[in-house]
């Protein structure tokens, strides 16, 4: 991934001065103009942040004035790209502030500006502020949004009324009526932006981590009235359902519950080097009358720093057997170091899952590293 200077550095600060500084001639921006010097050093959201404020006291007045600084702006070919980020959360900020003094007109406008700007980058961030102050009012707005020609103003409506978007503030409101965004999704599922579809798809595997329920009855109805993409758009949506095992979204899938035997998983050792690598064999035979259809995972169970125990799912493959078929499966698992994720020596295991139903565990030991600590700590994002 790029580095926050790469995505929102110094340099978008100055594009941004520029931009702003023509749409409002004769304001001298000091703020603006200073925040490429303060910018160095801060996350990606702190940079955001630090403009958004920047912006905000450089141009004074209410909603109005600042709304109509940034649709002069709109016209600069530098007013693009990562700056666009801090600019809508500015506008998002300032309607909010007006709607506190009854300015029902500063919220409507303001989501309309952030439609506007979101083919040039994305308000998926600044939207969630004005959900936030009134979801009702804000989704009555946004349901507008899934039949607009433009595919970034229809993916906004998905996108930015996901329950858990990366990088972005929660709305505890669409999470306390996981209910409210169905109608988005309904109207966007056969879409045909595959880019809008994503997004559709990613945000119903947000609802999934608390609402298992309402996916799989949603992905239900989908699948009985279908476009040519919805069954990859359901697979994509229900990806977290079938890694837990969810039978419902097995089903859905096709995987339903089979007679199988499940031989392993069979360790390679019961010790593994801090940054080795374990190796597993496992055989499956369909035991039923039928044909079965296997989705087949692997369980690796991570002893904690506090000693317990944490899953994590890794796909495998998917196979159909006649009856009285078997398969055979191998696999390795490393442990090398990576960023994302830190290793605790300690007891750990490993489980295969077949069709939601998992198999005997399979024990063995992680060593301690050997390296000095400092080699095998996360590389800090830049």
């Amino acid at each position: 991934m790029p580095s926050a200077d790469e995505l929102l550095g110094p340099s978008s600060a100055e594009a941004l001065a520029r931009a702003i500084g023509t749409a409002a001639p004769g304001s001298p921006l000091p703020s603006l103009q200073a925040a490429g010097d303060g910018i160095q050093g801060l996350a990606l959201r702190e940079r955001a942040d630090l403009l958004r404020d920047a912006l905000l006291a450089d141009i004074p007045g209410g909603y109005p004035d600042l709304a109509r600084v940034v649709r002069a702006a709109a016209g600069s070919e530098e007013f693009t790209g990562w700056l666009i980020w801090p600019v809508t959360s500015a506008v998002a900020a300032k309607a909010v502030e007006a709607g506190q003094a009854a300015d029902a007109a500063a919220f409507e406008d303001a989501l309309a500006l952030l439609a506007e700007l979101t083919p040039r980058l994305t308000s998926e961030f600044a939207v969630r502020v004005l959900l936030r102050h009134d979801l009702d009012r804000a989704l009555s707005v946004i349901s507008a949004w899934t039949d607009s020609p433009d595919e970034h103003v229809r993916r906004l409506a998905s996108e930015g009324t996901r329950p858990y978007l990366p990088w972005s503030i929660r709305v505890p409101e669409i999470l306390a009526r996981p209910g409210s965004t169905i109608d988005l999704l309904d109207a966007l599922y056969r879409d045909e932006s595959g880019y809008v579809r994503r997004s559709v798809a990613n945000h119903l595997n947000d609802l999934s981590r608390d609402h298992p329920e309402l996916v799989t009855s949603t992905a239900r109805r989908w699948l009985e009235d279908p476009a040519p993409h919805t069954a990859a758009l359901v697979r994509h949506a229900l990806r977290t359902l079938i890694k837990r095992g969810n039978t419902e979204a097995l089903g859905l899938l096709g995987f339903a519950p089979a007679a199988v035997e499940i031989s392993g998983p069979a360790l390679d050792s019961t010790t593994v080097p801090f940054d080795g690598s374990v190796r597993f064999t496992a055989s499956i035979r369909n035991t039923g009358a039928e044909t079965a259809r296997l989705a087949v995972d692997y369980i690796v169970h991570h002893s904690k720093a506090n000693g317990t125990q944490t899953a994590k799912t890794f796909k495998l493959t998917t196979a159909t057997l006649e009856p009285g078929q078997s398969l055979t499966l191998e696999r390795g698992h490393s442990f090398r170091p990576i960023t994302t994720r830190r290793y605790y020596p300690g007891p750990h295991a490993i489980t295969l899952q077949v069709n939601g139903v998992p198999s005997q565990r399979a024990e063995f030991e992680l060593l301690p590293s050997t390296a000095p600590a400092s080699a095998t700590e996360p590389v800090p994002a830049s």
